[in-house]
């Protein structure tokens, strides 16, 4: 699931020194082979439970209802095989492999972040909670503990088993200063009291708050780190040391050659402990996963059209309707999918850096608010295919805050709060001017594809005195700049989370600083206490009113813009890489992007005796039934 953790769709990663020869994975810490033949870790237990929010118990508490779930439907497919590569792309290489500390929140993370699995997972469709890392789970009657039985089947990549002091580890390194992740000390400082280890395989987790169910599981599970592999690393040096480390996985699959700067390949685990689980199985199929480094975004699609990607987002309406199309497609060598679902939307947004001067003015954030003509963007290039986001929430049912209306495109109102913040003069231009300084701000951003909708942006603007430039960046360097707090105006989508997680951006813990997610630099002694009572609250209808009051307080102090949703799956593949029926699910992410996502990741895939039809049909110019998928059964409204 990675709920908290993983936030960020926003940054693709960049490129570093390129190496001239592919070579192999780097190895694990030398000791990994000593302790997977000597079975669970267990050096240097006696010091690991003398941090303060650790501890060991002989016997569970009384009255303990262990709950597990082997009765939700299967969704992979019987018909699916294994074998064959599967041939995908990153903007940029990662700047680290580390998915913790600095550097390490780009996307190239969700490609390790989920071969780490989760202690529970959710059914995409029922929304119920199914067996991950712990095969039961259970709560205490005050609410504020998760009480988890790991599967004893479970290992680390490396053969170690996975146990109950892994999890006691995990919360010791996420509050470890060396980690040099501010967010994570912060949040698991205050979220967890104390991680209690009964035996090797069971572990309670408790939170400081009370919780209904869905927000126990939702904070107290974490991503859990290999004891074995990081504690004799974890010192001032760690993050450089770790830097280019294999960390050992849960997962299916793990690195197996890296060329930097130009791609990594990951291999299934022939042997991967949950390949025959009921929830896993016939799911994660292809042998390998080839992600090559491809920075412009014409090259991705014409190296997509020869075949030598497997699958492209065709998301932007300027690919779904312009560029897939042509001979691939109408030969039916490439088939298109459309696939609306329910899930929570990313956040698409301008985020105001409030550690600037000029949009210290509260004036001045509306302002600009007014001038952005948000609508144009919608009809034109983005073809009515997307929704306006009227706030920086959609898809949580009672947790949205509906009354809330985007503000729109309005010069007159525009006009008045630039006045009103005394920016009424214009220059020779029609911008703004005041004590000789124009209205002039710095938009960053990371997406080339993204640019058509930010020069009309740009161009709108101006109408209203407000001159935007756009500064675009790779995507990690973009968003590097935005962690560093070095931007003005930060133009960037956060991951859609299953919960939101106000605190980390909104909060002033996570203002003025580095390395927090916290962009506009949002520092409201008013909003504070709101957004720690909603992570905290127990009553969901109280959580909910919370959760609006938020939305409400973001929306009138015009801290963000947010911008607009796309509330669907849309890719094109090709017809050698074979789904299950239905392609996707109410709750499922796009499994060609996340294709080792926990939840529905690994569903797809390739048939050799197809490309291989494929192959030859395209060599004597033959075709197959073009083939374009709608599903429209999850379409909202």
């Amino acid at each position: 699931m990675k709920r908290i953790l993983s936030l960020i769709v926003a940054a693709a990663l960049t490129g570093i020194a390129c190496s001239k020869k592919a070579e192999e994975a780097p190895k694990a810490e030398p000791g990994s082979e000593r302790t997977a033949a000597a079975g669970i870790y267990k050096d240097g237990l006696d010091e690991l439970f003398k941090h303060p929010k650790l501890a060991r118990a002989d016997a569970l508490p009384k009255g303990i209802q262990w709950l597990t779930n082997d009765s939700d439907p299967v969704f992979a497919s019987p018909n699916a095989k294994k074998g064959g590569t599967y041939y995908t792309y990153m903007d940029s290489f990662p700047l680290t492999l580390r998915t913790v500390g600095p550097d390490s929140n780009g996307s190239f993370r969700s490609f390790l972040f989920d071969n780490q699995m989760d202690l529970l997972h959710i059914h995409p469709e029922t929304g119920n909670l199914t067996p991950g890392l712990a095969t039961h789970w259970a709560t205490n009657k005050e609410q504020n503990t998760l009480y988890l039985k790991l599967d004893e089947r479970a290992r680390w990549s490396d053969g170690v088993p996975v146990s109950a002091y892994d999890v006691a580890f995990s919360l010791k390194f996420y509050l470890s200063k060396e980690i040099v992740a501010p967010w994570y000390n912060t949040q698991y400082g205050e979220e967890y009291d104390t991680i209690t280890v009964f035996d090797d395989h069971t572990v309670a987790i408790k939170s400081v708050n009370k919780r209904n169910l869905q927000d126990l599981v939702y904070y107290a599970t974490m991503e859990i780190r290999p004891r074995h592999f990081h504690e004799k690393l974890l010192d001032k040096d760690w993050v450089k040391n770790t830097n280019w480390m294999i960390e050992p996985n849960t997962g299916p699959y793990q690195i197996s050659k890296i060329e930097k700067g130009k791609f990594v390949t990951f291999a299934r685990k022939k042997d991967w402990w949950a390949k025959d689980l009921k929830y896993f199985k016939n799911r994660f199929n292809t042998d390998f996963t080839k992600v090559t480094v491809i920075r412009d975004p014409n090259v991705v699609f014409e190296h997509f059209k020869k075949g030598m990607i497997d699958a492209l987002p065709l998301v932007i309406p300027e690919y779904w309707h312009n560029k897939a199309t042509g001979e691939p497609f109408d030969k039916g060598y490439i088939e298109k999918v459309w696939f609306y679902h329910q899930r929570p939307q990313p956040i698409y947004g301008v985020y105001f850096n409030q550690d600037v001067e000029i949009l210290k003015d509260k004036d001045v954030r509306i302002g600009i608010s007014h001038a952005l003509n948000i609508d144009k963007v919608l009809k034109t290039v983005l073809r009515g295919d997307y929704v306006r986001m009227e706030t920086n929430t959609l898809g949580h049912g009672a947790m949205d805050n509906k009354t809330i209306k985007g503000r729109r495109f309005d010069l007159a109102k525009a006009d008045a709060h630039f006045k009103k913040a005394g920016w009424a003069e214009r220059g020779p231009d029609g911008i703004r001017v005041k004590n000789g300084k124009r209205l002039s701000l710095r938009v960053t951003y990371g997406y080339a594809t993204h640019a058509d909708r930010l020069v009309i942006l740009k161009e709108e603007a101006k109408k209203a005195g407000l001159e935007l430039t756009l500064q675009k960046l790779d995507g990690a360097a973009s968003f590097k700049a935005m962690l560093e707090k070095q931007h003005e105006i930060a133009y960037t989508g956060w991951g859609a989370q299953d919960r939101m997680q106000y605190w980390g951006q909104y909060h002033s813990d996570n203002a003025h600083k580095t390395q927090t997610n916290n962009f506009g630099n949002v520092d409201d002694k008013v909003l504070d206490p709101w957004l720690v009572a909603y992570k905290d609250e127990f009553d969901l209808k109280k959580k909910a009113e919370l959760a609006h009051k938020i939305q409400q307080r973001i929306h009138d102090e015009a801290y963000t813009v947010t911008l607009w949703a796309a509330p669907y799956i849309r890719f094109g593949h090709w017809r050698w890489m074979r789904f299950p029926d239905p392609v996707a699910s109410m709750r499922s992410k796009d499994a060609t992007t996340y294709p080792f996502d926990g939840d529905w990741g690994g569903v797809f895939w390739i048939d050799e005796d197809i490309k291989k039809e494929t192959q030859a049909a395209m060599k004597a110019g033959k075709g197959f039934p073009p083939v374009t998928l709608i599903d429209t059964r999850h379409k909202r409204g």
